[in-house]
Formats: C-alpha cells, structure tokens, sequence
C-alpha cells in the first residue's frame, strides 16, 4: 500500500517555560512556516508528494531545532533557511540523506 504522503514531516514547535531547552527558541515556528511555504512554490505540496506539519514536543529538545522526516524516520537539525533549503533540495527531492545535519 502507496502511502498518502511520499514524505511526512514533523517540526518539532514546542515552547516550555523560560529556561527549558525548546526548539521553539531556536526559530522552529518560523523555519517550519518556511519549509512549508517552500514546499509549496516547488510544486511538492499534496497527496503523493509533500506534507510539512508543526508537531509538539518530539522529546529531542536538547539537540535542537529538530525536525523529522518520515517515512525514512531521518533526524535533523537546522539553523536558518539555508539548512532548509538543502533538505528539502537533497532529501525531499532527491532522495539524498544530508548527512552533515542529520542527528
């Protein structure tokens, strides 16, 4: 069975209290609206293709930001759109895990 997205997503968006590590400190909100944007104007948005969503707490704040990319189940992290861009250019299009962000 063909699943519904050929990559699933997840930014890890959770804010704890001030003081608690959290990828939202990091810009993670913001990277994940992004990514999401990015995807979008490169036609790899919808059913077969593309799905970027915000997630709770991933519990791998303390090597964060974090995202993950499913079905592959590939940690990252990232710093700015930069790192975005190149995950999305070699990952999601390609097929090519980025190894100098994985976790």
């Amino acid at each position: 069975m063909e699943p519904y997205f050929k990559h699933h997503v997840f930014f890890c968006c959770n804010q704890r209290e001030a003081g608690d590590t959290c990828c939202n400190d990091h810009g993670a909100s913001r990277l994940q609206a992004y990514a999401k944007d990015r995807v979008g104007k490169l036609g790899l948005k919808g059913k077969g293709k593309v799905r970027i969503n915000k997630a709770g707490c991933l519990d791998r704040c303390d090597d964060g930001p974090v995202m993950v990319v499913y079905p592959e189940g590939v940690w990252y992290t990232y710093v700015d759109e930069h790192d975005i861009d190149e995950i999305i250019e070699e990952h999601l299009q390609n097929g090519r895990i980025v190894e100098r962000l994985k976790l």
